[in-house]
């Protein structure tokens, strides 16, 4: 399903509310009490929101020079240097030497910025908080159901899309069919052999965050798989319940190798406060 804890990690672009330091106040602190950090290592809360513009520009118009992000954002060249060396520092950036090109003219080529795996994480982390927040309206004003209908017409999506290569695909072939396709979709899914069957294994999921809360989601990709490999499967492990990979146990065959009708399986997991996260 693609709609990706990261909270430290965006930390740095959406919430930078820190105490800032003043001249002086060390002198006030009671003895015994920490220091104060000094000036260089402290942000200002007042400069979150245009680090967070700078990154974004660098997300939407690819690896930046300082001079053209000031230029693009209608801020001076300090303000923008001070920026990214934050962001640098953080780890949200990484300064590169730019690709070297015909017809340069001397002097040393400037640095271009561009954004950290960290960095692009912190963004998703965005757009997961979204799509939850979007779900949670749905909830409460269309009730469970309508969640469920969701993410059934959501991975819908994804079974047209996959149909036709799958189903062309011997059925003993189809799981490592699935398994590419899902590749190809950012899932980094593979297949392993067990003497029961084989297992669909997915190492990545882009909204395991929002499936965390919503198990509807993942409930329908299963459904899907089922739908796809023309036989009964069942749903092992999860990223959103916390394993390391999402794993779909798709039996061997018995007899006609594309059964009817198909019937999934969810493994049902519980934790202490009562969420399936299947």
């Amino acid at each position: 399903m693609q709609m990706g804890g990261r909270v430290e990690r965006r930390g740095e672009l959406r919430h930078n509310g820190v105490v800032k330091y003043t001249q002086g106040s060390a002198a006030t602190l009671a003895p015994g009490t920490p220091a104060a950090r000094p000036p260089e290592a402290v942000a200002s809360s007042a400069d979150a929101p245009t680090r967070e513009r700078v990154a974004l520009s660098i997300l939407e118009n690819g690896p930046s020079t300082a001079a053209a992000l000031a230029q693009r954002l209608t801020l001076t060249p300090a303000a923008v240097r001070r920026h990214l060396d934050h962001l640098v520092a953080v780890g949200t950036l990484e300064a590169r030497e730019p690709r070297m090109s015909r017809g340069r003219g001397r002097g040393r080529p400037a640095k271009v910025f561009t954004l950290t795996d960290m960095g692009r994480d912190a963004f998703q982390q965005s757009y997961d908080d979204l799509a939850a927040s979007a779900l949670r309206f749905l909830r409460e004003s269309g009730g469970p159901a309508a969640v469920t209908e969701f993410a059934r017409r959501r991975t819908g999506e994804l079974e047209d899309r996959y149909r036709d290569v799958v189903s062309a695909a011997a059925p003993q072939d189809r799981p490592h069919v699935l398994a590419e396709a899902l590749t190809g979709d950012g899932f980094a899914a593979s297949v392993r052999s067990t003497p029961n069957g084989q297992q669909v294994c997915q190492h990545h999921c882009p909204v395991a965050h929002v499936a965390a809360e919503f198990p509807q989601l993942c409930e329908a990709e299963t459904e899907v798989f089922a739908r796809l490999l023309g036989r009964h499967v069942q749903r092992l492990a999860t990223i959103a319940h916390g394993d390391g990979i999402c794993t779909t146990h798709v039996p061997h065959a018995v007899g006609d190798p594309d059964p009817t009708p198909v019937t999934t399986t969810t493994t049902m997991h519980t934790t202490a406060t009562g969420r399936n996260p299947s």
